[in-house]
């Protein structure tokens, strides 16, 4: 009760700072957003563009802790994920609200699953996202973010949207260590010290659900 009271109130505090505490909306954000789909980046400075699509690669990293999770509990995941790649965290928070601790995954993995699980998936998401971030840090200008961020609902919404996902990961890892069999308390600190590349590592050495007792001594001994 008390996980569910915290993480409502999250949610009904961050629409409500969205709609009366952000900065306000600017007449340009219409054209920005749908540049920003279509790949017309000229002019965008790249910070926005990296953030931007790390925002779109995030939803697929929930999914394969989420989809994985939500297997065994009243309430399905996989809306909550989809409404993700829309609404961020805005969609997330929810389902984090009303998931219960799950710590074991029982049934067939299905073809999604199989591909969520796969260290191939979790390979190509590390490094589309590392690349983002190095692009971010050496060609973006954080003067110009910084004031946008101030000056701009959509950029500052967007922060701290990746933010909140960032920080999330942690209320679902521990689950996922324990349906692994993983009892190494460094993964899971390690995870919360760097939420976004420790969720990225992790989920590219964890060990596969079909087979993680063979794996599991490999990654103790790596972490």
């Amino acid at each position: 009760m008390i996980k569910t009271i915290l993480f409502l109130s999250l949610w009904l505090g961050f629409i409500f700072y969205a709609i009366f505490f952000a900065p306000p909306d600017n007449p340009e954000t219409l054209d920005l957003i749908i540049n920003l789909s279509t790949g017309k980046w000229e002019g965008i400075n790249p910070i926005i563009i990296c953030l931007f699509n790390i925002m779109g690669i995030l939803p697929f990293i929930y999914a394969s802790l989420l989809i994985i999770d939500g297997r065994n509990q009243k309430i399905k995941a996989f809306p909550f994920v989809i409404g993700s790649f829309f609404l961020g965290a805005f969609a997330l928070l929810p389902y984090f609200a009303f998931r219960r601790s799950n710590h074991e995954f029982r049934g067939e993995k299905n073809l999604l699953i199989k591909i969520l699980d796969s260290r191939i998936f979790a390979v190509l998401l590390t490094l589309i996202c590392l690349i983002l971030i190095v692009i971010a840090i050496t060609k973006g200008d954080w003067n110009d973010f910084i004031f946008q961020w101030k000056n701009s609902k959509f950029i500052h919404i967007m922060t701290l949207d990746f933010l909140f996902l960032c920080l999330l990961f942690s209320a679902v890892i521990g689950d996922d260590l324990q349906k692994r069999n993983i009892d190494n308390q460094k993964v899971f600190t390690s995870i919360i010290l760097t939420p976004l590349i420790g969720t990225l590592l992790y989920i590219c050495f964890r060990p596969l659900l079909s087979d993680h007792n063979k794996d599991l001594e490999g990654l103790n001994y790596t972490v």
